[in-house]
């Protein structure tokens, strides 16, 4: 092989590995942002109210119906 050849391909090598990196960097913050949006819109859910106290309300499940 001659020099420039290698000094090409080291290059190129190079050049695929920085451009690997920079794609999992744009993943990560990918699945980052959508990380966030998922816990705002579970954050938005309202709670359910309070059961009365003593109400047997989805407490019991007729078996038999």
């Amino acid at each position: 092989m001659e020099a420039t050849a290698i000094a090409a391909l080291a290059s190129n090598n190079a050049l695929a590995q920085v451009q690997q990196e920079a794609s999992v960097e744009v993943l990560r913050k990918a699945l980052d942002l959508q990380g966030e949006s998922a816990m705002q819109l579970l954050q938005a859910i309202p709670r359910p109210p309070a059961a009365a106290v003593g109400s047997t309300a989805g407490g019991i499940v007729d078996t038999w119906a």
